[in-house]
């Protein structure tokens, strides 16, 4: 159950405050909102950033935890409940100004983890050459906007993990889940599932979440850097964007490790475009993704062929789905009810979706609590971003040098435990990056 149902749950009224922000520069400056992963606290940042651009906040206004099978349409009626009070003045008028949550949810229904939704003090947003900043308190009245220097502590550098140390036992399991995957697809179970694996990592100082943060954003800039909650990653699979009635997810499934040379890599990608198995295991997903989004949309397209996604570590089939959503402004979902309706996406889960479901709880041995399931942020209007947390890691709320790292792969009858092994691995590669101190 959520903590707040209806508006009479909330105890006083937020007041919200959306200002410009002038003088962009070169990043020079401490409080210059062109380093947006720049401005943040060392105490649970949030973060949604995509190649300089998205939102980054601090502090905490209003929590909603969520849990069950309601744990979307919870958190949507509690949300809705504090916007029914809220006070607000937006002078920018952009997607991500005005009333801003961040929220990260589980894979599953039955995961104790549940759902969390957290409506910062601070936002500071970056679209497209312009700037903001959003101030959001309780009880109290609009008053004049404060400064960024003002809402922005003094800049203290990213405090480096020290030594790392891994406990990788799944890598001596994992094959043999896959080859169990395998068989039930083979027994005409399921016709794929993706199977994750997890590898705990202990580091010598309590891990500052900006360390991790900045060397993905800089390693990784097509993909969307986030952190909510103690949940951190950069992840390239865009589960939905809504936005003016405007509606995309970008799909990835079929992958293909990159060998470091140029000439190679080109050579793998012609391959992977070609790969019956990896187009098997992408056409699934694609599908799956479109079935979700027809309901709500008056057209859609569908790519006939997906395209190649460059990353530094993997290769993947790509394909971005689109669609205009159906009715007027107004009346359209919100981006959290068509995360809701997309997850999970036969990218994450399989196909058929609950006989994967089944066959994850029954052969992969572990909740996958938030990891896999929607991470993001939306807004006033409903519009907003979610990604998936499959590639991604969580940090111990109780112990901050412990952290579990995820990855997951697609598994389809055509599979090879050793290969599926060896792209876990490959998924690994931006989190233990991101955790390394050179």
């Amino acid at each position: 159950m959520s903590t707040l149902t209806s508006a009479d749950d909330v105890p006083q009224p937020l007041v919200v405050r959306t200002v410009a922000l002038d003088g962009l520069g070169d990043g020079s400056d401490p409080t210059d909102p062109t380093d947006l992963l720049g401005l943040l606290p060392a105490d649970a940042p949030l973060a949604w950033v995509r190649r300089g651009d998205g939102l980054v906040g601090w502090g905490e206004a209003l929590r909603v935890e969520v849990t069950g099978a309601t744990r979307f349409a919870d958190a949507e009626r509690a949300w809705q409940a504090v916007l029914a009070r809220a006070i607000v003045r937006d002078e920018v008028r952009l997607p991500g100004t005005g009333p801003v949550a961040f929220g990260s949810f589980a894979f599953d229904e039955h995961s104790p983890v549940g759902g969390v939704v957290v409506v910062p003090r601070v936002v500071v947003g970056r679209r497209g050459g312009r700037a903001w900043l959003t101030t959001i308190t309780t009880g109290a009245q609009l008053g004049s906007a404060p400064a960024l220097v003002d809402v922005v502590g003094p800049r203290v550098p990213p405090r480096a993990p020290g030594t790392v140390t891994y406990d990788d036992a799944s890598a001596a399991d994992w094959p043999d889940v896959v080859a169990q995957g395998i068989a039930a697809i083979r027994a005409g179970e399921v016709d794929k599932v993706v199977l994750a694996r997890d590898v705990h990592a202990r580091t010598e100082h309590p891990l500052d979440s900006r360390w991790v943060l900045d060397r993905l954003a800089a390693q990784y800039p097509s993909c969307w850097t986030f952190s909510v909650d103690g949940m951190l990653g950069a992840t390239p699979e865009l589960l939905v964007r809504s936005e003016k009635g405007l509606v995309t997810s970008r799909v990835l499934a079929g992958t293909i490790r990159r060998t470091g040379d140029d000439a190679a890599d080109v050579a793998r990608a012609a391959i992977l475009a070609h790969s019956s198995k990896d187009l098997e295991e992408h056409e699934y997903a694609v599908q799956s993704v479109a079935h979700a989004l027809e309901p709500f949309c008056s057209s859609t397209n569908v790519p006939d062929v997906p395209f190649v996604l460059h990353l530094p570590n993997v290769l993947h089939l790509a394909s971005d789905v689109t669609g205009v959503l159906a009715g007027g402004a107004g009346s359209h979902p919100s981006s959290l009810a068509l995360a809701a309706a997309l997850h999970p996406t036969a990218a994450v889960c399989g196909t058929p979706t609950e006989a994967a479901r089944k066959l994850i709880a029954r052969v992969e041995g572990m909740d996958r609590g938030r990891y896999a399931g929607p991470v993001g942020w939306f807004g006033a209007d409903g519009d907003g971003e979610w990604g998936i947390a499959l590639r991604s890691a969580q940090v111990d709320p109780e112990d901050g040098r412990r952290v579990r790292l995820f990855a997951g792969c697609g598994i389809v009858a055509a599979s090879d435990p050793t290969a599926e092994l060896a792209e876990s691995e490959a998924k690994l590669v931006p989190m233990r990056f991101a955790l390394a101190t050179d």
